[in-house]
């Protein structure tokens, strides 16, 4: 084992802020080495702490598929994938039904996504009539395309929590989307009085380890009620499909890493795709969806990638972590 892990798991165990440099030797060990092992096991411990040894399910309605002029390359959605060639919008049955669905299958937060390609006006009528329709004490989350302040202060007055929002890795390259522009998204959100939720994210073997480091400090600064690290998941014909695609193995380092660097100021840590190794490794958050999905290339991601509120919950219960029951604690505040 080397000495120099141990010494810098245990500084940010006593709360201690992680340094750059300390943050890029724990994610250059080797997947499968004892110092990952060590890694990963710390960061349960860690979160176990922060959350009182219980974990979340937050449901993701996807409501728009279709086209998108942000050209994202590892979104299924990008008009240069060609995957979708036609814009559709869920019909506000299904997407009522699905919402009412993930609540009383026990999610603790409500999300509504929404892509570029569905303007702000639209998506705030939809989540206004959503929001109506859940329970008062419903958490209810927006995860959509870059915004402002006076937007994030109309999604506030409709109701909404907070928002998923991330400067991905790859921004501004294999994107359309300035990346100074996410950060002032994430920005006005917090300005606006709602709870931002982010992690490093898409991860894939063609991101250097400074790459991991440098979107792993951003989450951290932003003030955000969770981090952690998202898989990309292959889509036939992208450029990035060329790259394979990260082993679970290796995300499980990267979750447990980016848990001990966001240390004692950012409570939740997520792991997506829903995987138990990720759980075991420390994430405390994860996503069922149905509807529209940016890793899916089917319109109901329901019937295909996308998991059930039940299906996270066993994970959870396979890894002996509890589930919390009730509206979300990251976003009311533990």
């Amino acid at each position: 084992m080397n000495r120099r892990v141990k010494e810098i798991v245990a500084r940010s165990l006593a709360g201690k802020t992680m340094e750059a440099a300390e943050i890029k030797q724990l994610f250059s060990f080797p997947a499968i080495s004892e110092e990952s092992y060590y890694i990963q096991y710390a960061a349960r411990i860690l979160n176990q702490e922060l959350n009182d040894g219980l974990a979340e399910v937050h449901g993701q309605v996807g409501i728009i598929s279709g086209p998108c002029p942000c050209n994202c390359q590892f979104c299924s959605f990008a008009a240069s994938n060609r995957i979708f060639h036609q814009q559709r919008q869920e019909s506000w049955e299904n997407i009522r039904k699905q919402c009412l669905d993930l609540e009383t299958a026990g999610a603790n937060a409500i999300y509504l996504m929404g892509t570029a390609a569905l303007p702000f006006q639209g998506f705030l009528e939809i989540a206004s009539r959503v929001r109506r329709q859940l329970r008062p004490e419903t958490v209810m989350i927006a995860n959509i395309a870059d915004f402002g302040y006076q937007e994030a202060l109309a999604l506030k007055a409709a109701g909404l929590t907070g928002v998923y929002h991330a400067l991905r890795l790859g921004e501004g390259q294999v994107t359309r989307i300035s990346p100074a522009r996410r950060r002032e998204s994430m920005q006005s959100a917090r300005q606006a009085g709602l709870k931002l939720g982010t992690c490093v994210e898409p991860v894939g073997p063609e991101h250097s380890v400074d790459e991991l480091v440098e979107k792993t400090l951003l989450t951290r600064e932003m003030g955000a009620v969770f981090s952690g690290a998202a898989r990309r998941i292959d889509i036939p014909g992208s450029p990035l499909a060329v790259h394979g695609m990260s082993s679970k193995a290796q995300m499980a380092l990267t979750v447990a890493v980016v848990a001990l660097a966001t240390g004692q100021g950012v409570a939740g840590n997520c792991t997506h795709e829903p995987d138990i190794t990720g759980v075991m490794a420390g994430a405390s958050l994860l996503w069922a969806e149905s509807g529209s999905n940016p890793r899916d290339t089917c319109e109901a991601t329901e019937n295909h990638r996308g998991f059930s509120v039940s299906r996270c919950m066993e994970i959870f219960r396979e890894a002996e972590v509890e589930v919390w029951s009730g509206p979300s604690r990251l976003f009311n505040g533990r």
